[in-house]
């Protein structure tokens, strides 16, 4: 039986800068910094939530085939890939805070129908939202959907 979600794999074109952006930059800790072979072996978690983490994964390592290794790239520079959803009590102060350290935001704070919303890249070209939940349950449908993720000529994030 399934208990729980562990690890989760965010590709990443520079483990080093990677690391460091979500470190220092978002306040990530530290998980693992292993060296196995020609693999390394990177993983950090979001603050107080060390039983989720992120392992910044080289697509030319193991497990993918030269031609799947081109695509997942070509996919990760484009900015195609969106990597996940980050809780926030308050998105504007948040967003404010990321946007001073230098974060890249392809959308502002936004309100939708599921609460507050930006969303971001990190240095190799995944996107994330930032997410203030609204209190109430349920959705807000007064809330617009659309303009959720703004679309490049190429049809990607951006």
């Amino acid at each position: 039986m399934i208990k729980s979600l562990s690890i989760v794999t965010v590709w990443t074109t520079d483990q080093e800068r990677d690391k460091k952006f979500f470190v220092e930059t978002l306040g990530f800790t530290e998980r693992m910094d292993l060296h196995m072979g020609d693999m390394r072996w990177i993983t950090v978690s979001p603050p107080g939530q060390p039983e989720v983490q992120l392992t910044l994964m080289r697509p030319d390592g193991p497990g993918l085939d030269p031609e799947s290794q081109k695509a997942v790239e070509t996919l990760v520079h484009k900015g195609a890939l969106g990597a996940g959803v980050f809780a926030t009590d308050d998105c504007r102060a948040t967003y404010a805070e990321l946007k001073a350290k230098g974060v890249e935001f392809v959308q502002e704070p936004q309100e939708r129908p599921y609460g507050i919303e930006a969303l971001f890249r990190d240095p190799s070209g995944n996107w994330y939202s930032l997410t203030q939940q609204w209190q109430q349950e349920g959705l807000d449908m007064s809330k617009p959907w659309s303009g959720c993720v703004e679309e490049g000529e190429d049809g990607a994030a951006g």
